[in-house]
This record gives structure tokens, C-alpha cells and sequence, in this order.
């Protein structure tokens, strides 16, 4: 690596001190003069939850324009788990940069994407088998899931659950529950994609065995074994909410894809690369999906997506029938090897463990004050606030939309950055990365807490 690109690695982690720190109204004078000219160029179809614009970020921290420093709980979506400009990964990144940008792996491969390849078979469940396509995104994973499934099995129908969400493509609108605001006025969507019922446990009450028999009996009265090509499963529902099925749910239901010949599907593009404690949600329920798609956090902040899964079924496409011109490109391949690096240096699972403990303690304090907060939920750095009209956490469990907004308006006023989620709008979800401290956590809940006092 060059002087110059050690010093343009190194500048972010020199200068972001890891505190919260206030300095000007938000959003300040220059994010406010950048938003007057994003408005004029950048369609109002790409919203942005704060319109405050960011200078540089390290570890839990990002600095905007004005040189306010937010503790960021939302890591990009889930995005920079390991941290913002994690050493490793910038260095691996830069280190790539120097070598070659680009030369498209299905003409002139490279070591990069194989490695890549080779991690994800070493990590994700299962012994068996394995191969990976990489992809530039995760709905771009998810398509190619699920015309994988569908060249291996000759079958037509893709199933989904309900509150699933997996993406902005044509296909991915089409498997989202919620159509505001993702597929409203885009139609005519993809066919043969069904909708079956969920594991929402704190709204349904069912067992993980009620459930899955109501899902199971759906597939089979709605679609039939024999036509459906997958069932996609987002082990830990994202933007749904959070929601962490009944014990026995998703086992059920990959117990019954094995048995149909239909591929089990596990979307772990938020949930996964070591954002529960530990690398793919599917672990925590004893899961070894048919394939394993992964996105989001595996490069670090690079965009990079992947679909491994079983030889023989990845196995069943032609050649040329996978890849696409910036697949697995070499710049964000490096970083993803460097992101593994980073999750076994740091012990980055462990960090996992220790968030989801701090973040359910002072949660479930809150709780036992606020009659709003239904339920605290969620594994790992993973975890999410249901909250309800007052008086109704163990009735109608009215969706409190308004409290939500009014929440993640305080914090992000006070130097915290927190997600807002929910098929209705009313969950607060918690995405830091794992390099938060304690400390940092402890000083993001404090203005959380204010908030609800305030409320």
C-alpha cells in the first residue's frame, strides 16, 4: 500500500473520537444546504430517514458536514457490522485497488472471489457440498435464489411468509408483504409467488407447531407440493419487524421441504455475517437451508451478495446461467475475506452475545415503565421494541405508529441514529455494529429513555 493510501485509511480512525457529540441544530446549515441540492437532482422516491449528510465514520460513530457525531444503531441496515472503516477491511480494499479494479470472473477469474467462495462454504450450516454465486446485492441474491431453485426443480411457484421483505426488484416487490411503499404504482408484478402465514408470536400465540401446521396447510391447499420450486424464509424477519419465530417453526417447515422436494431458502442478508452472535441466524434454530443467501454486512460496506448453497442444486444451471458484469467484483471480495478476518480477530459472535444482553436489559427496564413497549425481541445485535397504544400490550395490541416516529425524531435531534420498522410502522429497531461499546450503548439508551419521558 502507498504513503498517500495509508494515510487516507488511517485519517477517519484518527479523527473519530467514539462519543456522541452535538454541535449544531439538526440536520446543521450544511447538511441543510446539501439537501437543497439533493432535492433538485435526486428523485423524492429515494427517501432518507435523516437528512443529515455524513463527512466520515468510524467504528459505532458518523460525523456529518457540520461535525456532529451520531452513535449509529443502524449501521447502514445492517450493513457495517464489524464497524465503520474497520482497519482490516479498508486496508484489504486499498491493498485491492492497487492490484486491478476489474476484469469480470467470468471472463478472466481471480483468487478473490474463490476465497470468498471458500469461507462462505466453511461457515454457513452444513457439512456437505457447497458452491456460491456472487452477486451485487441482496435482492439480486434473492432473484438468483430463486431461479436456481427453480431450474433444479423444474417447478414454477415461489412461496414467502408473511411481513417478509426482500427486496426492490421486480421479483423481490412481488415477495414483499407490505406493498406501500415498495411496489405501490410499479406493477404488472412477477406471477406464481404466494404469500403463506407466518410465526408472529406475540400476535398470533400460537406454538411454533400451530404455526407451521397453519403455513404447511396453506402450501398444500394453496400452491401443492409438487409445483412449488422454494419456500424463502427470512429466519429473523428485518423490516417485518424483528420477529423471532416460535421454537419449532422454521424446523417444521424445512422438515417438510425436505420431505416435498422443494428448496428451503434462508434470506439471511440482514441477519446474517455475525450480526446474531453468531455467523447466520439459521444456527440459532438448528437450520441447514437448501441455500443461504447473504448481502449486506459480508463486504463491510462494499456491495457484495452471495447464494450458496448444495452442489447439486447449484450445480443445475447452464453455463453462463450465473453471474453478471460487477459479481463479485475484486475490491469488494478482498474486503469480505478481511470481514471474516475481522469476525474471528475480534471475536466478533462474542460482541454479538454482549450487545444483545445490554440492549435487552435496558430495554426490558423500559418496558416496566412504558406500557407502550409490547414486547422486546430480537437476537444478538439484532433487536427490536413492539410498541402499542397505551393499555393494550395484552389486548388489541394497537400498532403505535406515531410514538415510534416521535422516538427516533428525539434521538436522532440528540446524536442517535435508530431504525424505525414494522409492517405498520410501530417497531424501533436496534442495528449497531459490533465495535459498540458498552458505554456507547448505555449513552444512546439514556437518550432514548429521555424521549419516552418526554412522550
Amino acid at each position: 500500500m502507498t504513503d498517500t493510501l495509508a494515510a487516507a485509511t488511517s485519517a477517519p480512525r484518527a479523527t473519530v473520537t467514539q462519543e456522541r457529540k452535538i454541535v449544531t441544530s439538526i440536520p446543521g446549515p450544511k447538511s441543510q444546504e446539501l439537501h437543497a441540492r439533493r432535492m433538485a437532482v435526486v428523485p423524492p422516491g429515494v427517501s432518507s430517514a435523516l437528512p443529515v449528510y455524513i463527512d466520515r465514520a468510524h467504528g459505532a460513530i458518523v460525523v456529518d458536514v457540520d461535525g456532529n457525531q451520531f452513535i449509529d444503531l443502524g449501521a447502514g441496515i445492517g450493513v457495517t457490522t464489524v464497524g465503520h472503516t474497520e482497519a482490516g477491511v479498508t486496508a484489504a480494499a486499498a491493498g485491492q485497488l492497487d492490484d486491478f479494479l476489474h476484469t469480470l470472473f467470468t471472463i478472466t477469474p481471480y483468487e478473490e472471489y474463490v476465497r470468498v467462495a471458500e469461507l462462505l462454504a466453511e461457515h454457513t450450516p452444513g457439512d456437505h457440498a457447497k458452491r456460491t454465486v456472487l452477486v451485487n446485492s441482496g435482492a439480486e441474491a434473492v432473484e438468483n435464489g430463486v431461479k436456481i431453485a427453480r431450474k433444479y426443480t423444474g417447478r414454477r411457484a415461489v412461496a414467502v411468509l408473511d411481513h417478509a421483505y426482500h427486496g426492490r426488484t421486480n421479483l423481490t416487490m412481488a415477495m414483499n408483504y407490505k406493498a406501500a411503499p415498495y411496489a405501490t404504482g410499479f406493477g404488472p408484478f412477477a406471477g406464481d409467488v404466494f404469500h403463506a402465514p407466518s410465526s408472529y408470536p406475540y400476535h398470533d400465540g400460537l406454538t411454533g407447531a400451530e404455526a407451521a401446521a397453519r403455513t404447511i396447510a396453506y402450501l398444500e391447499k394453496r400452491i401443492g407440493a409438487v409445483d412449488l420450486a422454494c419456500l424463502v424464509v427470512e429466519p429473523i424477519q428485518g423490516e417485518g419487524g424483528f420477529m423471532v419465530p416460535a421454537d419449532g417453526y422454521l424446523n417444521a417447515l424445512q422438515d417438510w421441504c425436505t420431505a416435498n422436494g422443494v428448496v428451503f431458502i434462508a434470506d439471511e442478508i440482514q441477519s446474517g455475517m455475525a450480526r446474531t452472535g453468531a455467523y447466520w441466524a439459521s444456527e440459532h434454530f438448528g437450520l441447514v437451508p437448501d441455500l443461504l443467501l447473504s448481502a449486506k454486512g459480508i463486504a463491510g460496506g462494499l456491495p457484495l451478495a452471495g447464494v450458496t448453497g448444495r452442489a447439486e442444486i447449484m450445480d443445475a444451471a447452464l453455463p453462463g446461467g450465473l453471474g453478471g458484469t460487477f459479481g463479485g467484483n475484486p475490491v469488494a471480495a478482498a474486503a469480505a475475506i478481511a470481514v471474516f478476518e475481522a469476525i474471528e480477530q475480534h471475536d466478533l459472535l462474542a460482541e454479538g452475545r454482549r450487545i444483545e444482553k445490554k440492549l435487552k436489559t435496558r430495554l426490558t427496564e423500559l418496558q416496566d415503565r412504558y406500557d407502550i413497549i409490547g414486547e422486546v425481541r430480537g437476537i444478538g445485535a439484532m433487536v427490536a421494541i413492539e410498541l402499542v397504544a397505551p393499555g393494550t400490550a395484552d389486548t388489541t395490541k394497537e400498532p403505535n405508529a406515531a410514538a415510534v416516529s416521535a422516538l427516533a425524531a428525539h434521538a436522532a435531534a440528540n446524536g442517535v441514529i435508530i431504525l424505525t420498522a414494522g409492517t405498520y410502522g410501530n417497531v424501533l429497531r436496534f442495528l449497531p455494529s459490533l465495535s459498540a461499546s458498552d458505554e456507547l450503548l448505555d449513552d444512546a439508551l439514556d437518550v432514548l429513555a429521555e424521549g419516552f419521558a418526554a412522550l
